[in-house]
């Protein structure tokens, strides 16, 4: 199980654009943009997929706490960015089944040529990034200090605590920590640049 940290964007960073599928059956792969959520107060970006057990270990937590945050007005997004060639767990279809069976009430994204990871600094599944209303970064970071194996209970404390600092207009805490998960799967030749 590789062990890979975020890259700890810059926080005030601008949201990058995309415009990318919907994998969710009940969305039959409607395009969704960054504008699609220009009046929500806030954004989290989520970077997943549907074979990493890191992502598998906080997924229950996951679903539950997005679904939460969306009644408050957060708007949610995840985005899927790995090889499916040479993961077929994560292939598109297999992303319908894994939105449905993981109860996941945001759109479920797939980003077949990495472009979009790589405009994010995505590195990890899971990785998150939380912007404002003005779409500047604010968070990015672990969801909390539990991982698989180190007996640590699952609870989104991390980020949940980001999340409803930026819904009350209070500043996040810039004292952050890595998100630490899976590698994103890179096609051959097209690794990004920002690993040094």
């Amino acid at each position: 199980m590789a062990r890979t940290p975020s890259t700890m964007v810059a926080l005030g960073t601008p949201a990058p654009a995309f415009r990318l599928p919907d994998m969710r059956r009940e969305a039959g792969g409607r395009l969704v943009s960054l504008e699609d959520f220009r009046d929500a107060p806030a954004l989290l970006v989520m970077f997943i997929c549907n074979h990493c057990p890191y992502v598998k270990h906080i997924q229950k937590e996951l679903a539950a706490l997005t679904r939460q945050w969306q009644a408050k007005g957060l708007a949610v997004v995840a985005i899927n960015a790995n090889d499916a060639e040479r993961y077929p767990d994560d292939a598109p279809e297999r992303m319908a089944e894994e939105a449905e069976r993981a109860g996941y009430t945001f759109p479920y994204l797939y980003d077949a040529t990495q472009e979009v990871a790589k405009a994010y600094r995505a590195a990890c599944t899971p990785d998150f990034f939380l912007y404002d209303r003005d779409r500047k970064l604010v968070y990015r970071g672990q969801f909390d200090d539990s991982r698989p194996r180190n007996d640590l209970p699952v609870t989104g404390r991390d980020l949940s605590e980001a999340v409803e600092a930026v819904l009350a207009g209070r500043p996040v805490p810039e004292d952050q920590k890595p998100s630490l998960g899976c590698n994103i799967k890179w096609k051959p030749g097209n690794e990004p640049d920002y690993f040094g």
